[in-house]
């Protein structure tokens, strides 16, 4: 059977959310019974709540929506690095030692910080150095995952990181949970859905093991 590692945290009433966001609710429509013969159910929630795809109308007014992005970059050979405890930003040398300079780099890479990913709002969440994505880009990768809530520091105004991903157009993949992942390379699915007028999507995110 092939192994498949989860990387979506739960989505449900609990899943911490941006302070101001909107959070996940679900409300019955109609239940199995009395209402009819389905259950139907209608969710409300920002999309940025659990595993998302940050899309470039996030942080450029005229950016594109979720739904507009390719889906390659989303899909592919991924390497996950360890940066866990690594404070309020990573920085190169939190990364550098897996990622020598005389070997190839995958298109895609994700960042773990955390030993454990919190199930409550982090406000000391650790973000990437624009230096970092800037640093990443050069070298030909195309997304950059995180298991924190931002690649920006939760108080930051100028969202330094966001706009190195728009001068670049790299994609973003932000709260994947890489609690139970060891360091390494992956096949990497995280498709965003084809929300055509929205600045981020859901994903379900998932690795498999990279031949």
């Amino acid at each position: 059977m092939l192994r498949l590692w989860d990387i979506s945290p739960p989505l449900d009433a609990a899943s911490p959310v941006y302070p101001g966001d909107a959070p996940y609710r679900r409300d019955w429509q109609a239940r199995i019974g009395a209402d009819g013969a389905v259950n139907l159910s209608q969710i409300r929630l920002s999309p940025h709540v659990g595993a998302h795809a940050d899309a470039p109308l996030h942080y450029d007014p005229a950016g594109q929506a979720a739904g507009a992005m390719a889906l390659e970059p989303f899909i592919g050979h991924c390497r996950v690095i360890h940066a866990i405890g690594c404070g309020p930003r990573v920085q190169w040398q939190d990364i550098a030692h897996a990622l020598p300079a005389d070997q190839a780099v995958p298109a895609r890479v994700l960042i773990r910080t955390y030993r454990r990913q919190p199930r409550q709002w982090d406000p000391d969440l650790a973000g990437i150095a624009p230096e970092v994505i800037e640093h990443l880009a050069a070298l030909g990768v195309l997304l950059i995952g995180i298991d924190s809530a931002s690649v920006d520091p939760a108080d930051s105004v100028l969202l330094e990181s966001h706009q190195a991903l728009r001068r670049h157009g790299l994609r973003v993949l932000e709260n994947l949970c890489l609690d139970a992942v060891d360091a390494g390379d992956y096949e990497l699915i995280a498709l965003p859905l084809k929300l055509m007028d929205c600045e981020a999507s859901p994903v379900r995110a998932v690795l498999r093991p990279w031949p």
